[in-house]
């Protein structure tokens, strides 16, 4: 017997404008027809337009449908058919929600419908909001039990903003839609998850929440949303893992590739773009923008770069080194934690950011927010080595083989503290969001910017503090103390305990962070008092209560 087809996802809402918002879903046909139905007394219907996602495939590390343990269906990379529907939703009423359904009619002619749901324009100033902010949710243990307890704490959010890194590797498909394990990205923020964790001999489900259904969700690019040089017949962890700066596939491919692919060659964004409705900007398209949400004003900034091993054994192609056996390779080299995306003055983005900050949209916004990935600020394993371009150091022997190729970060060039901070500073942010190091720790600077990470959402790889250090290496920490800081805050600002309620340490100390496997953390933006509430939740109790620990004002 046919089981009845059902929607990949629930629909979610998508570039809200004064008088519009997009609804999208997914299904795995193509379809006959796909409609929204809205209106106070759902009345009206509106045709969605269909598009094919390009790239999302499944490969032996998935797991998905039949394969519930690695390489059970899938050898190699597989092709998986997916459509995308939209339907932009017009003559809206500013700050007035309506319901709304979508439905998804088969090539065979059955009908599928979804819930109900409500959908409202973007909000204007003066309306007091509750804005989710989130980050790094990469199907970790603890989301669906993080965004449960969103929805059953808050209520209906007024919108999403993540700080990057949505899954793990953005190509593989059931990693947004249905992975086996229950708590893929989409699944966790819809209520569609199920994700069992076991405590003492007691099992725990978690279902996420129905999140954004109802809210737009304004996503930024982290380093899991790039996939590598584009092959289709090797896993896609390693074509997730094997990215090269454009300049190196410029002079490595130039003759096969030309402009138009490029990015098949170094690296893409393409699977992220072709999701996600987004606002763009001229030179950055859906990868860097700004938008005006009631009373705020968010500028979403591509800051980020490669993760790579940070040890030094032969074999590793690493943050610091080559790997040895690759030495006469220059095409299959890393280049250490290569940055995506320039950020420095003159750059285009650069000088797109600078005209945001002096445009009367953020002049003239009561607050004035700014989201990108890379921490700034953190207690993070991440935020080492510092955010600059690698720094490559090539030794030959006398013959001009070469021996070694090494990369030093020097920290005096790290483009955020150097060049970004201040320019922010000058134009009188008060928040600073990211992610990156799966933590929750916050900072305020002289000059009145709060710099926030609330990542410590689906796990934690700890904090840099006490007699914890980052994992770097010896000869690194020894030949450049200054460059390569093993404990604390590299960037030198002091973590604020937070304010309600600590964690407390072994000593019985507060802790001025968050770094666990047992409480997730979220965090509301309050508009309509200007402050940033979180909250943390124990995972392994159910009866446990919603914790609000820490709260400051804009």
């Amino acid at each position: 017997m046919t089981s009845k087809p059902q929607l990949l996802t629930d629909p979610f809402l998508q570039l809200p404008m004064v008088n519009s918002v997009r609804v999208v879903w997914f299904t795995e046909f193509a379809g006959e027809q796909h409609l929204v139905t809205h209106g106070h007394h759902l009345e009206k219907t509106t045709i969605a337009q269909t598009t094919k996602l390009t790239r999302v495939r499944e490969d032996q590390d998935s797991r998905v449908k039949e394969q519930r343990k690695k390489g059970q269906v899938y050898q190699k990379p597989v092709q998986r058919d997916i459509w995308r529907q939209e339907a932009e939703i017009t003559d809206l009423t500013p700050n007035l929600r309506i319901p709304y359904y979508v439905t998804s009619i088969t090539e065979d002619g059955v009908k599928i419908n979804s819930e109900v749901f409500t959908l409202t324009p973007i909000p204007q100033p003066g309306k007091p909001l509750k804005i989710l902010l989130t980050s790094d949710h990469q199907l970790k243990p603890m989301i669906a039990a993080n965004l449960q307890k969103v929805v059953e704490t808050v209520g209906v959010v007024d919108a999403v903003w993540f700080a990057g890194d949505l899954v793990n590797v953005p190509d593989r498909a059931s990693e947004w839609f249905d992975d086996l394990r229950g708590n893929a990205f989409f699944p966790g923020l819809q209520g569609r998850a199920q994700y069992t964790m076991e405590y003492n001999g007691e099992k725990l489900t978690y279902t996420g929440g129905k999140i954004i259904q109802n809210a737009p969700l304004f996503p930024c690019v982290g380093n899991h949303e790039i996939m590598g040089r584009y092959t289709g017949n090797i896993s896609l962890n390693q074509e997730f893992n094997d990215t090269i700066p454009r300049e190196i596939a410029q002079e490595c491919y130039n003759e096969v590739c030309g402009k138009e692919y490029l990015k098949d060659y170094c690296f893409n964004t393409i699977t992220y773009e072709e999701i996600f409705s987004l606002p763009e900007s001229k030179t950055g398209g859906k990868t860097y923008y700004a938008l005006s949400f009631g009373d705020v004003r968010l500028i979403v900034l591509y800051v980020t770069n490669a993760w790579r091993n940070p040890k030094l054994e032969s074999s590793i192609k690493g943050r610091y080194k080559e790997a040895n056996q690759q030495l006469s390779s220059p095409e299959n080299w890393g280049y250490g934690q290569i940055i995506y995306e320039p950020i420095v003055p003159g750059s285009d983005q650069y000088i797109w950011l600078e005209q945001e900050l002096n445009s009367p949209e953020f002049e003239q916004a009561k607050y004035k927010v700014v989201m990108f990935h890379h921490p700034a600020h953190t207690l993070g394993d991440n935020i080492v080595p510092p955010y600059t371009n690698p720094l490559q150091i090539i030794e030959k022997d006398e013959l001009g083989n070469i021996q070694s190729v090494t990369y030093q970060y020097p920290k005096n060039t790290d483009y955020i503290i150097r060049d970004l901070i201040p320019l922010l500073e000058q134009a009188k942010v008060q928040l600073v969001f990211y992610g990156h190091s799966h933590l929750w720790n916050r900072f305020l600077n002289q000059g009145g910017i709060n710099f926030l990470e609330t990542s410590n959402v689906g796990n934690s790889y700890g904090a840099a503090w006490g007699k914890r250090e980052r994992d770097i290496p010896q000869q690194y920490q020894e030949d450049f103390p200054q460059d390569y800081i093993a404990s604390g805050n590299p960037n030198g600002l002091p973590p604020i305990t937070p304010t309600i309620s600590p964690l407390l340490g072994e000593d019985g100390q507060p802790l001025p962070y968050i770094a666990s496997n047992q409480f997730t953390v979220f965090t509301i933006f309050d508009t309509g008092t200007g402050t940033v509430s979180s909250y943390r939740f124990d995972t392994t109790s159910p009866n446990s209560p919603v914790i609000k620990f820490d709260e400051f004002s804009l």
